[in-house]
């Protein structure tokens, strides 16, 4: 699954202002991503389907679907040709065709490989990272969106840029754009968003029991 996705993710699940500001952050922005911080502070619960396309210079346009679940720090990604699922303790990565699991240790948060922590973004605006400011404001079937553009401080990032659709007047997330400097250009676009979503029990961990002859590669210390 490439990266772009876990960072759209995080983003979906963590969005908040940053706290660490600067004269050069726009306000108008700021106002956007604190109605949107509270919005999504207020969940206790989330599930979001979602579509991934991704676009990489002479190769054909992929489009990936899927849905993702979130409880607390614990979550469930699932897609067409695997499952991710964590507890916080483990990480679970099923790869459906070949009906093989491989489970390690969930990185602590904060940690530099930190895997699809919903709070790792939230750290990063908290560092101050990157510097952001409202691109234009567009009118589609009578909803207004805000795009607001995010720049990485750090030179040596591989996206030159980040944009994010927000509807303004529900206080929500539509898209997520990021553009690679090789060219690539990955679209995260959510189709549905269901907050305070009961889950079962055992939902953000994986049974192997579940899956019958599936090959387990336990990689935890």
């Amino acid at each position: 699954m490439h990266k772009f996705l876990i960072f759209a993710l995080i983003s979906l699940f963590s969005w908040q202002s940053v706290t660490a500001q600067t004269e050069k952050n726009d306000p108008e922005a700021k106002k956007v991503l604190d109605k949107v911080r509270k919005k999504y502070e207020a969940y206790k619960t989330m599930e979001a389907g979602f579509a991934l396309t991704i676009e990489v210079p002479g190769q054909p346009k992929e489009v990936q679907k899927g849905t993702v679940a979130q409880s607390g720090d614990m979550f469930r990604l699932e897609m067409n040709d695997q499952v991710i699922v964590s507890d916080t303790k483990s990480t679970w990565v099923y790869l459906k065709k070949n009906n093989e699991v491989q489970i390690n240790n969930a990185e602590p948060m904060g940690g530099d490989n930190a895997f699809l922590t919903p709070k790792e973004l939230l750290r990063r605006y908290e560092k101050g990272d990157f510097m952001y400011a409202v691109t234009e404001k567009t009118k589609e079937n009578g909803q207004i969106f805000t795009q607001i553009e995010f720049k990485p401080k750090d030179k040596k990032s591989e996206y030159s840029k980040l944009r994010v659709s927000i509807d303004e007047k529900a206080g929500t997330i539509q898209s997520i754009k990021a553009f690679s400097k090789d060219g690539s250009r990955y679209a995260f676009v959510l189709s549905k968003f269901i907050p305070n979503k009961t889950f079962a029990q055992g939902y953000f961990q994986f049974d192997p029991k579940k899956y019958p002859g599936v090959k387990v590669e336990d990689l935890r210390m």
